[in-house]
C-alpha cells in the first residue's frame, strides 16, 4: 500500500474519521507497518499494551483462553484494535491472531500523545467522540438493567 492508500484507510477508522489529511499523513508516516503471515500472533492476552493497531488488509481474530479458546470477534480493514492503549496504560484483554496474511499499522501511545499535544483541536474532537461513545454505552447498559436478576430465587 502507498502512503496515500494508508491515509485513505486510516480515514475510515471512526476515531480518526474527522482528522485532517495532514494529521492522517503524520500517523501513516510515523506508524510501524507489520506484515503478518497467517497464524501469526500480533499480541497475547494480558500482555502490556503500548499501542493500537489498524487493520489495513486481511483479518485479525481476537480470542481468549487456551484449550477452551473463545473467539471474541474477527476484524477486517479499517478496524482499530487496542484503542484504549493509545490513551492509557493497560493490558491486552485478548490474543490477536492473523487469520490469513494481514497488514496492520501500529500506532504507539507516544505518537498519539504527540498528536494530541501538538494539535489541541484534534484532542478536543477525540475527547468529544469518546465521551459520546461512553454515554451511549452507559445508556445501553441502563436499557439492560432488570434483564439480569442478581438473585435467581
Amino acid at each position: 500500500m502507498t502512503l496515500e492508500q494508508d491515509i485513505a484507510r486510516l480515514s475510515t477508522v471512526p476515531l480518526f474519521a474527522e482528522l485532517a489529511t495532514d494529521h492522517l499523513r503524520l500517523i501513516a508516516f510515523s506508524a510501524t507497518r507489520l506484515e503478518l503471515p497467517a497464524g501469526r500472533v500480533l499480541f497475547r492476552a494480558d500482555s502490556k499494551a503500548l499501542s493500537g493497531f489498524v487493520v489495513m488488509s486481511g483479518e485479525i481474530e481476537l480470542s481468549r483462553g487456551g484449550e477452551d479458546r473463545v473467539v471474541l470477534g474477527v476484524y477486517g480493514p479499517g478496524t482499530l484494535i487496542g484503542e484504549t492503549a493509545l490513551f492509557i496504560e493497560t493490558r491486552r484483554p485478548a490474543t490477536a491472531t492473523a487469520l490469513g496474511d494481514a497488514l496492520v499499522v501500529e500506532i504507539d501511545r507516544t505518537l498519539m500523545r504527540r498528536i494530541l499535544t501538538e494539535y489541541p483541536e484534534v484532542a478536543q474532537r477525540m475527547h468529544t467522540m469518546i465521551a459520546d461513545r461512553l454515554m451511549e454505552t452507559v445508556g445501553d447498559l441502563g436499557r439492560l438493567e432488570g434483564r439480569f436478576d442478581a438473585d435467581p430465587h
